[in-house]
């Protein structure tokens, strides 16, 4: 389980200059947008967080490992809630108790119309992203993307699609609390790398230009 960390990272005692990546500006938790979901990423309730990663795991092995269907899970889930129900509700006759109520949480109309709400707006944002990449109006994301895409293709050809969903969610569970607790050493990797891979992109351009046949130039005549 990923320990319970602060939002401080650790300092580095070295003499190295720290590069900082633009967005490390803003705290991590503001960049997760700030609510309840970035509290779990970030494992302020380390209960609660480890709590759905067990479940998440859990599902994981009982679906790809165990090979559990869909249906007879959720019908035996069903049913043992049912007969749960039934042994409490004639119990609760026969002890003078209260019978047991749906909280009005689980059916609330507005938690609802809320998560369709916020899906509608991620989906909408996800698209309008989506098609500026594709439209071709920055090459480079453009070509992030293409490969991106082909990895995740080639990675799902080597497990289920559970799994895949599986090792998305861990990681989404884990990196950010990883991050959040290395940050500066994280950011000077990346940076470092990001200046590297840009004085080689350099390098190769000169290179393959230098090799272009140029013919000569032509001079208009006055």
């Amino acid at each position: 389980m990923v320990p319970h960390v602060q939002s401080d990272s650790d300092s580095s005692h070295d003499d190295r200059p720290v590069i900082k990546l633009p967005h490390s500006q803003r705290p991590v938790h503001k960049v997760l947008g700030g609510h309840k979901v970035a509290d779990i990423m970030l494992w302020r309730d380390r209960n609660l967080s480890g709590g759905i990663l067990a479940g998440a795991t859990l599902i994981w092995f009982m679906f790809d490992v165990a090979e559990y269907n869909a249906v007879t899970l959720l019908c035996h889930i069903a049913l043992l809630g049912m007969l749960l129900l039934f042994i409490w509700s004639n119990a609760a006759q026969l002890l003078d108790r209260d019978p047991p109520q749906i909280p009005e949480v689980i059916v609330s109309e507005r938690s609802f119309r809320e998560l369709a709400l916020t899906i509608h707006s991620k989906l909408s944002h996800f698209a309008s992203v989506l098609y500026d990449v594709a439209c071709g109006k920055d090459l480079k994301k453009f070509l992030v993307v293409i490969g991106s895409l082909w990895i995740v293709a080639v990675i799902g050809e080597l497990g289920s699609f559970t799994t895949l969903l599986y090792v998305g969610f861990l990681c989404a569970l884990t990196l950010p609390a990883l991050y959040e607790r290395y940050e500066s050493e994280i950011d000077h990797l990346f940076a470092k790398g990001g200046q590297d891979l840009k004085k080689f992109y350099k390098k190769v351009d000169s290179s393959v230009l230098d090799k272009i046949p140029r013919g000569p130039v032509k001079t208009k005549a006055h």
